[in-house]
């Protein structure tokens, strides 16, 4: 078959699988796995020459880590540092572990177990992060620690992929190997560094002032390219020198260019890799052992599971958050795809084992969707009588002010109530953010304000006033909601994202609602106006007149925001009537000058 059309089959392969697993809320890269497992030798034999296609696409994963190199910025880094080196050092050593403990025991040889206990402790950042996002759980405390854990997996994963060669080379000359290859790692990580500051960054001034996108986009790839060729003729991975790159540039004024150009080819390329990993999965191995591979997968995901909901408990995780992060991450990752292939290359691991483990680790990423979903039908639950309470327990006081949400806005209700000196509890579902703030004296508490024991607990029966400064719309509309219902004494000031977060408060039957950005741009044209030569009562009229106008803008647009020709019209006529109000203050301000002119 040529290769047009062989490319064909992995295009209609692609393009019929991943759709269809995308409705059923499953994986991308799981469409493109069973993909492969149809077209491939163990399917329905449409594409041979595998091994050479999986070597051609793993360039892809070369791309993923300079697209990874380039979000990891240092300041971000430190900012997550407790999360991602504490807690997901923890997690990676702790599973590595006892999975390799586990295959040794088996009977794998000790390199052998390790780098199974290694690649089985990975989980898919891919994979999880979209489950977490779909199910609204980035923000939560599980969903925060599941990020800062895979974003340590995808740094743990270079080393790994430096040290393979490494120990490929070790059978000869163990000793000379190893010292050889830290001495090269070494000069290969300094000259990178070296060059990229000196050379890499002022190359890309000098080709994006051709302003040509082609061009650009070609030299995104020759860095790439470049960098990985380089590294890899002094026998490192090429995904190290990629991904060193990567990290260079995270901080440069073309980190979004670079990345947006990249985009395409990684995802087009990781698509094949993942397509040519289920070409290579062996079908036969399950019909000849499937108790062998069912074992493995449900010991590996059971073995996970408790590790990390131990480390998340250990961690202080409040109520079940441990648990469910252990649900999170329990599956295998795309990266032992890379590790085992790899390691089978570099005849670290017998082929038959790569096969089981690859097979293993793509069961259970079909899997880990309907484990969380498990844990959210059933188990949940059955722990709801049982779990305690998931936020702080909350002094009783006797001020009657709340604030909900303790991020920029609520900061600054807060330091004005306590400049005099009036009392106050606030609420925050960031620990990181609430930690922080307590260090300076202040009394925040954490929890999810939309739920209603938090709100009971933090003293709304007993309250006259909650500013509700959450910065999520879903969640601030929640529980205005759950006030307006269980609490109708408080009298709630929101804050309101724009127009349509404001019309969706009001529809609560709030009234007392301040857009976040209006009184500060107010100001802001008050001050431009006086920059310009107003008077500063001139000015500030014309801000006020703008106001009232706008406020009654609004009243109008939200009686017909629900049809939109009505809406788009009084919008114009708003605009008109506010033009005319100008033009008439223009007008009173000429004819006294002029009545002044004839007098003179």
């Amino acid at each position: 078959m040529s290769s047009l059309g062989q490319v064909a089959i992995f295009l209609a392969a692609a393009v019929i699988a991943v759709p269809l697993f995308r409705l059923l809320r499953l994986s991308s890269i799981l469409g493109y796995v069973a993909a492969g497992l149809v077209i491939g030798p163990s399917g329905f034999g449409l594409i041979h020459g595998v091994g050479n296609i999986l070597q051609d696409a793993e360039f892809g994963i070369v791309l993923l880590l300079f697209v990874i190199g380039l979000e990891l910025q240092p300041t971000r880094l430190w900012v997550l540092r407790r999360t991602v080196f504490g807690l997901g050092s923890a997690q990676v050593a702790l599973c590595t572990l006892v999975l390799a403990l586990a295959a040794w025991l088996l009977g794998l040889p000790l390199m052998a177990a390790l780098i199974v206990g290694f690649g089985l402790s990975l989980s898919s950042t891919p994979l999880v992060l979209q489950v977490l996002a779909e199910r609204g759980q980035l923000r939560m405390q599980h969903g925060r620690s599941a990020f800062g854990i895979l974003l340590f997996q995808d740094l743990a994963v270079l080393p790994m992929l430096a040290v393979l060669p490494l120990l490929s080379g070790s059978s000869t000359h163990p000793e000379q190997a190893w010292w050889m290859g830290l001495a090269r790692l070494a000069a290969v990580i300094a000259v990178v560094i070296v060059a990229g500051r000196l050379l890499l960054r002022p190359a890309l001034r000098i080709v994006a002032r051709a302003r040509s996108t082609e061009v650009f986009t070609a030299a995104a790839l020759l860095t790439v390219i470049g960098v990985a060729l380089a590294v890899s003729q002094v026998g490192l991975s090429m995904s190290l020198g990629a991904f060193l790159a990567g990290v260079l540039l995270a901080d440069s004024e073309f980190r979004h260019e670079l990345e947006a150009d990249i985009e395409p080819f990684k995802g087009l390329l990781l698509g094949l890799f993942f397509i040519a990993v289920g070409m290579s999965a062996n079908l036969g191995l399950f019909r000849s052992e499937p108790l062998t591979i069912l074992g493995i997968t449900c010991g590996f995901l059971v073995l996970k599971t408790l590790l990390i909901a131990a480390l998340g408990k250990l961690t202080g995780h409040p109520g079940d958050s441990g648990l469910r992060l252990g649900f999170t991450l329990p599956t295998g990752g795309e990266f032992a795809f890379v590790l085992f292939t790899l390691a089978a290359r570099q005849n670290l691991l017998s082929a038959h084992v790569a096969d089981i483990l690859v097979l293993c680790v793509t069961l259970s990423m079909m899997l880990g969707p309907l484990l969380i979903g498990l844990y959210d039908r059933v188990l949940v639950r059955w722990l709801a009588p049982h779990r305690k309470r998931e936020f702080d327990t909350i002094e009783p006081r006797e001020e009657g002010v709340i604030i909900a949400g303790f991020g920029r806005f609520g900061q600054i209700v807060a330091r004005v109530l306590r400049a005099r000196h009036i009392a106050f509890t606030a609420l925050d579902s960031n620990q990181t953010h609430v930690d922080f703030i307590r260090r300076f004296g202040n009394k925040v508490y954490y929890g999810d304000v939309s739920r209603l024991e938090l709100l009971r607990a933090a003293g709304c029966e007993r309250a006259s006033v909650f500013v509700l400064a959450i910065d999520d719309v879903e969640a601030s509309l929640q529980t205005a909601q759950l006030l307006i219902t269980h609490f109708p004494q408080l009298k709630v000031f929101a804050r309101a994202r724009n127009r349509q977060h404001a019309f969706a408060l009001m529809d609560l039957g709030l009234r007392y609602i301040v857009r976040e950005t209006y009184g500060s741009s107010l100001e802001m044209a008050e001050a431009v106006l006086q920059a310009l030569g107003e008077p500063a009562a001139t000015a500030r009229g014309a801000v006020k007149k703008f106001r009232r106008h706008d406020e009654s803008t609004l009243a109008a647009q939200y009686a017909v925001k629900d049809d939109e020709e009505k809406l788009v019209a009084a919008s114009f006529e708003a605009a008109r009537q506010l033009e005319r109000l100008f033009e008439a203050d223009a007008a009173a301000e000429v004819r006294p000058a002029a009545s002044g002119d004839s007098v003179s």
